[in-house]
Formats: structure tokens, C-alpha cells, sequence
């Protein structure tokens, strides 16, 4: 009776291991695609992809901005990270 219950044990617990196994697969394909489309987005806003690119001063105004506006928001991190830390 024992061994039954011995062989049930075993049986589910190597199910739950494999059930852990692929959901770890499947959460590494979502978190790797999601960083994926994040970079993707990030490299297509600061190249102006959204621009007409038959307006090359557009394109080059957009980068520009772009550009200026973060080495903004990294200036302004770093001011306050000195200021009040």
C-alpha cells in the first residue's frame, strides 16, 4: 500500500518539476520578447522612425530633440541624486 502511495508521490512530483521547468521557458520567452519590443521602441524614437523621411531637417530636428531631451532628464537625475542624497 505504501509503495502505491510512494509511486503517486513520485509520479506527481516529477509532473510539478516539469510543470515548473516550462513556465520558467515560457516566462523567459515573455520577459526576453517584452525587452525586445522595449528596445525596439526606444531605438525607433530616437532615430525619428515616425518622421517622414522625405524631410531629412525633420528626421535630424526630431533626433536632435530627442537626444537633447534625455541628456536632460539624465542631468536633472543626476542634479537631484546630488542635491538631496
Amino acid at each position: 500500500m505504501s509503495q502505491g502511495r510512494e509511486e503517486r508521490d513520485a509520479q506527481r512530483r516529477r509532473a510539478a518539476l516539469r510543470d515548473l521547468e516550462r513556465a520558467g521557458v515560457e516566462s523567459d520567452l515573455v520577459f526576453s520578447s517584452a525587452v525586445k519590443r522595449a528596445a525596439e521602441r526606444a531605438r525607433d524614437h530616437f532615430t525619428a522612425a515616425d518622421a517622414d523621411s522625405d524631410e531629412r531637417i525633420e528626421v535630424w530636428g526630431r533626433r536632435i530633440g530627442r537626444v537633447l531631451s534625455l541628456l536632460a532628464v539624465i542631468a536633472l537625475a543626476y542634479y537631484l541624486a546630488v542635491t538631496y542624497l
